[in-house]
Order: structure tokens, then C-alpha cells, then sequence
């Protein structure tokens, strides 16, 4: 088992089958990231337990129990592995093997659109999720602006954006998010308007 499983890919929570069996786990497209660039292989975990994996031209159908809340047990061509199930927001799956020093990690491609067939369109696919995450956060936070020596606040950045458009301040104040105490991130408006 990975020890430090965690510090490898932080933020994890475990799979837990009340909340996530059924609307982020059952019938999704899981597109295993380990040897993308060797071979592709998409996972379906199925009703009645069972796992269809999709390679090129051919279909491979097994099986996959769950034992526990996040305790599972995959058949693949490569034998039987009991697996801690984890995920990382609510379309990145590991699948930690607790007999070896090594976890599989899948992305749920059932609602992207583009295909993910090497590690460059992971990286494309990660890049665009977390940006569109930013920006959600960013148009969701409020934030304290300093103008002229003097403090106002708090706004939205989308209320920020506006005030820069009626030209009621310039978009080079600086910025601090209302859960920080000071500027010392040097954020000015400029940079919210751009992840907008």
C-alpha cells in the first residue's frame, strides 16, 4: 500500500458508496491515466458487478465486487487486486492497491468531449478542468481592492470587471481576497479579469 498515497495526489476523499455509487461511479466512461501512451483502456463498472474494459478494437468483460464503504476487488487479465477507492473532486478515481506499492488513476471522460488518448491530452483535460474551477471560485469570492492609499470592499471580481469597464477605478489596484489580511500576493485586478 502507498504510504504516502496522499502527499502524491493531495486532496483525496474516500469513495463513499451512499454518495457516489450511483451518479459518479456506475456506467461513467473511466479512462485509466497509467500507460495511456502505451494503450488506451476505458473502464465501464456495471450493475451486477460487472466491468466491461474497452482497448481499441475489443471488449474485455470481468468482474469487480465492492466490499466496504470504498473497498473493492477488480478481476482484470492481470489477476484479481483488492483496491481502496478514492476520488479526487467527482471525475478523477484512484484506485489504490493494497498489496503493492501502486494506485491506478482514472478520469470520468463521460461528459467531456474531446478524446483522451496520451498524457498531452491529459494535461490538456486537467489544465481546462481546473481552469474552469478558478474561474467558478474566482466569480464566487469576494475581494477588498486599495486605491489611492485607501481600502474598499468587498466585491465580486465580475463587480470588480464592471467598475474597471465604467473606468470608476483602474484595473492595476490591488486585490486581496476577503480571507486574506494583506496584499503581499501582489494581485490586482487585471489578473481576476483575466481568469474570468
Amino acid at each position: 500500500m502507498i504510504q504516502d498515497l496522499h502527499k502524491t495526489i493531495p486532496n483525496l476523499k474516500p469513495f463513499d458508496y451512499s454518495i457516489h455509487h450511483d451518479s459518479n461511479f456506475l456506467d461513467q466512461q473511466w479512462v485509466l491515466v497509467n500507460g495511456i501512451a502505451e494503450k488506451k483502456s476505458t473502464y465501464v463498472f456495471k450493475k451486477d458487478n460487472v466491468l466491461e474494459i474497452y482497448r481499441k478494437d475489443n471488449i474485455i468483460e470481468t468482474s469487480w465486487n465492492i466490499h466496504f464503504q470504498n473497498i473493492f476487488t477488480i478481476q482484470t487479465e492481470d489477476g484479481r487486486a483488492t483496491v481502496k477507492a478514492y476520488l479526487k473532486d467527482d471525475d478523477i478515481l484512484v484506485l489504490n492497491d493494497q498489496s503493492k506499492d501502486e494506485f491506478a488513476l482514472f478520469i470520468n471522460t463521460s461528459n467531456y468531449a474531446d478524446e483522451l488518448n496520451s498524457l498531452d491530452d491529459v494535461q490538456a483535460y486537467l489544465k481546462f478542468k481546473y481552469k474552469q474551477k478558478a474561474s467558478s471560485l474566482i466569480c464566487e469570492h469576494q475581494f477588498y481592492y486599495i486605491s489611492e492609499s485607501e481600502e474598499f470592499g468587498p466585491f465580486t471580481a465580475e463587480e470588480l470587471t464592471e467598475k474597471v469597464k465604467r473606468e470608476e477605478i483602474s484595473a492595476y489596484c490591488f486585490v486581496r481576497d476577503i480571507n486574506e489580511d494583506d496584499y503581499s500576493k501582489r494581485l490586482r485586478i487585471n489578473d481576476l479579469i483575466q481568469e474570468l
